[in-house]
């Protein structure tokens, strides 16, 4: 995930005065141009003298050649299955070509610009420049916008290129990207438990005994998914990660203190697994009594303790699409390809708000229209998103109505994300599952979202009301930053079974799961993906955007995969 990491580190606001663009062997053009979100406002310029680190993408010498092979390795029917690529292979298939590279550094080398660092394929170019210097060499304009909770950022609508170079140069960032990760969880911790008016506690006696809709715990997670008694094999060959952004680092005593209590047998991991921190990222370290004052950390420890709980890559975070310009999230999109087609599975959060929180479903192309809103990266065609389901016998959509806090405080319903990509298409591997989907609606919803794009989330699981440990104390925490870690667990087990019957991991998991993989699923009928202001996208039998194809079924995806049980 360095890649992702360095492609959306956050940058402090900064900016300057503008000047002519500077000299070029062609007319200096727009190359990109983005609304700026309605959460967003302008506020000063920025000061020319604030240094930005900015990113080239640098076009890549033979994606679609990457994506032939990305494909090829993770479908099942195809005789190159699981037959991932090396690291250099990718390398190779997406290094820029000589002349791209010749002509962008002629570029550069004309402008006094030395590049401070490259990306591995030298498909990224890293320089570090005054915000006066980039705003000449982009010819464009920095300000400083604030976004409605008071963060500040820099930022360039509009910026331009010699004619010469666009098709050569795919995205420059920081310029017109809004993006800002936010973890995907709904804390419920001082409200009181929503119980469902039509939840019925299981038939099962094995669940009955040991699932509680007011706190689930990792037995109930093991039972629901039949995971229990699994003993993994293969745990010095087969890893799984997670990734935080803004300030969380999950915190060490929690996790142990959570082990001891759930999975006593494996709290030794709590102090075991290796953690790295980079782009100026928080170190390895209790909470300090600033974080705590700040509820810092929070989902960190649910992703830790979610994972642990299940067995010992996924991520927790997104925003909006349209916070992100089209050609930006395509490029970061490419790298998802790239980490897919070396055999790592990426599984991103669904989102929290269905089809868009309330009061914000406005278009953002100038129009003002109401839409809904998708969210990236979960709407990239080339990684798994993942839902959030809540009750047991059957499972349902997860939902939790609208609440008024401590305070007064007025929150917003919490309610398993999905939609419908208004950048991306349907991949092949679901197109037609979408347009399944989309005739049953019988024109419910049109012109609030795009009936072609790519849909997600791809699968579930429970996402409410999550036992967990923060600073010392046990609590519940509720999203599909909880069902995400929980299903990346799940999928690491399947991993550990095939691995340890020699046979290669899942990889990119997405063509599997359309074409085998959902016969070891779950099939969840009941709820919605509330938001905007109306019910959102019913959950139907089969495919749809608000829990994908279903809950796993620990079992039967290792025996649809080739793998072997180990009890």
């Amino acid at each position: 995930m360095v890649g992702f990491v360095a492609v959306f580190s956050a940058l402090l606001a900064a900016q300057a005065a503008t000047g002519s663009p500077v000299r070029s062997r062609t007319p200096y053009r727009v190359k990109d141009s983005h609304h700026v979100p309605r959460a967003w406002k302008r506020v000063r310029r920025a000061p020319a003298g604030h240094v930005i680190d900015l990113q080239i993408g640098v076009k890549q010498g033979n994606f679609a050649e990457l994506e032939r092979h990305l494909y090829e390795v993770s479908d099942p029917d195809h005789g190159r299955y699981g037959q991932h690529l090396s690291a250099d292979e990718v390398k190779d298939l997406v290094k820029p070509t000589n002349k791209t590279l010749d002509l962008v550094h002629e570029w550069l080398d004309a402008n006094g610009v030395v590049p401070s660092g490259y990306s591995s394929a030298r498909d990224w170019i890293m320089v570090s420049l005054p915000v006066g210097d980039i705003e000449r060499l982009l010819d464009t304009e920095y300000h400083v916008f604030e976004h409605e909770d008071g963060g500040l950022v820099a930022r360039a609508p509009k910026w331009s290129l010699p004619l010469h170079l666009h098709d050569h140069i795919d995205t420059i960032q920081p310029t017109n990207s809004f993006f800002r990760a936010r973890a995907a969880k709904f804390d419920h911790i001082d409200a009181p438990v929503y119980l469902d008016p039509q939840y019925t506690p299981p038939s099962n006696e094995a669940l009955n005994a040991v699932c509680n809709v007011s706190s689930v715990t990792p037995e109930c997670f093991q039972t629901l998914y039949s995971t229990k008694g699994y003993k993994t094999h293969a745990c010095g060959k087969n890893k799984i990660g997670f990734n935080n952004y803004l300030g969380e680092h999950p915190i060490r005593s929690d996790a142990e203190l959570f082990l001891a209590k759930y999975r006593p047998e494996a709290v030794s991991s709590a102090r075991d697994f290796p953690q790295i921190s980079i782009a100026d990222g928080p170190g390895d370290y209790a909470l300090t009594p600033e974080e705590i004052e700040a509820g810092v950390s929070k989902e960190a420890n649910l992703d830790v303790q979610a994972i642990a709980g299940i067995s010992w890559k996924t991520t927790s975070y997104a925003d909006d699409e349209q916070t992100v310009p089209e050609s930006y999230a395509r490029r970061v999109c490419q790298q998802f390809a790239q980490v897919g087609a070396r055999g790592t599975s990426l599984l991103f959060s669904s989102g929290d708000s269905g089809v868009g929180t309330y009061g914000t479903c406005i278009s953002n192309d100038g129009k003002n229209t109401t839409r809904f809103l998708p969210e990236f990266p979960p709407s990239c065609p080339y990684v798994t998103a993942v839902g959030a389901t809540m009750n047991f016998e059957p499972e349902v959509v997860a939902y939790r109505p609208a609440y008024v806090g401590p305070g007064g405080v007025t929150f917003g319903n919490y309610t398993s994300g999905g939609g419908f990509s208004s950048y991306f298409p349907a991949p092949a591997y679901q197109a037609e599952r979408t347009s399944k989907y989309v005739k049953s609606l019988s024109g419910l919803y049109d012109g609030f979202y795009n009936k072609e794009g790519r849909g997600y989330p791809d699968i579930s699981a429970q996402g409410l009301y999550f036992a967990y440990f923060w600073n010392g104390t046990e609590g519940t925490i509720s999203g599909t930053s909880a069902s995400c870690p929980l299903t990346g667990g799940i999928i690491s087990l399947v991993n550990d079974a095939l691995i340890s019957s020699g046979k290669p991991p899942l990889g990119f998991l997405n063509p599997w799961l359309y074409s085998k993989g959902y016969k070891g699923l779950t099939d969840i009928v009941s709820g919605s993906a509330v938001g905007c202001g109306v019910d959102g996208f019913p959950a139907v039998e089969g495919w749809d955007p608000v829990t994908g194809l279903g809950t796993p079924i620990f079992p039967e995806l290792v025996a649809l995969s080739g793998g072997k049980l180990f009890y």
